[in-house]
């Protein structure tokens, strides 16, 4: 029996005048009953309320897992302990623990002083005062601050020592990345399902912006859609569905625990996706 999860990422709002069109999405996203959504959170926790609005929304109207990220980059102990009570009053129960980038806004006397350093600061600090599921990021092709593969693994190991139960991956566009990395994770003695990172890539544009964040390589497959679909939006759409169509396909194929979609706030691309898998 296949026991992958699938799962989908979302955004709240930059604007509160922009909240029904995020619930909108989230109604749609639940459409497809994904075994849970989860919801990222501004550097600096900047949109914090927003995560919980939506979260909250996800959980206790739409009925579906809500998975609240929280970064603590910017956070003080206070901060994350008030923002942990307000989660558990929404019935918030799983938590995406994450360091998140720097604030730009962020001196740094701040970022030096900051009281969380890494994320597994904060894994300890929810394990202590909370009784969250914890879950956390991981990278197949290495943090970009990282030394190398092998000191993430190693961090990874701690994570999960320290109570993180499942992990999430950050995007890939190459599964023999992700098959390496599991190989080695599961020599590293980690354990907890390895839920992998898709983004589809819908369009040209997007392709830039995902690789100066993510930090991923292009193999030639998803470049030559690129070079040969640039200047036709939709066929270039289609085909960049396509593909991660074909990457899901083969993560279940190859026993994937869990597929996390990066959605981009598109439930029709989502949607596109898990009715062909």
């Amino acid at each position: 029996m296949n026991t992958t999860q699938i799962s989908m990422e979302i955004f709240p709002p930059k604007k509160d005048s922009e909240f029904s069109s995020a619930f909108r999405v989230a109604k749609e996203l639940a459409e497809i009953s994904p075994d849970f959504i989860s919801v990222t959170y501004g550097a600096g926790g900047s949109r914090s309320k927003s995560t919980l609005k939506i979260a909250s929304y996800i959980q206790n109207e739409l009925h579906i897992p809500a998975m609240a990220h929280l970064t603590c980059v910017g956070s003080t102990q206070e901060d994350i302990q008030k923002l942990c009570m307000d989660f558990k009053e929404h019935n918030i129960s799983n938590i995406l623990a994450l360091r998140g980038d720097r604030p730009k806004d962020m001196s740094d006397e701040q970022y030096d002083g900051r009281e969380f350093t890494y994320a597994s600061n904060l894994v300890d600090f929810l394990k202590e005062h909370t009784d969250f599921e914890i879950w956390g990021a991981c990278y197949p092709e290495k943090h970009f601050e990282s030394f190398s593969k092998e000191s993430d693994l190693t961090h990874m190991k701690e994570k999960q020592d320290k109570g993180v139960t499942q992990f999430i991956t950050q995007l890939f566009f190459d599964n023999d990345f992700f098959y390496e990395f599991r190989e080695k994770a599961a020599r590293k003695g980690i354990t907890a399902p390895l839920h992998a990172g898709i983004m589809p890539i819908t369009s040209a544009a997007q392709i830039g912006r995902s690789i100066s964040l993510s930090g991923s390589s292009v193999p030639k497959a998803l470049s030559d859609i690129i070079a040969a679909y640039a200047d036709t939006p939709e066929e270039m759409y289609q085909a960049g569905i396509d593909y991660a169509i074909r990457q899901c396909r083969d993560l279940l194929q190859n026993g994937v625990d869990g597929i996390h979609i990066y959605t981009m706030n598109k439930p029709a691309v989502a949607k596109e996706i898990v009715k062909a898998l």
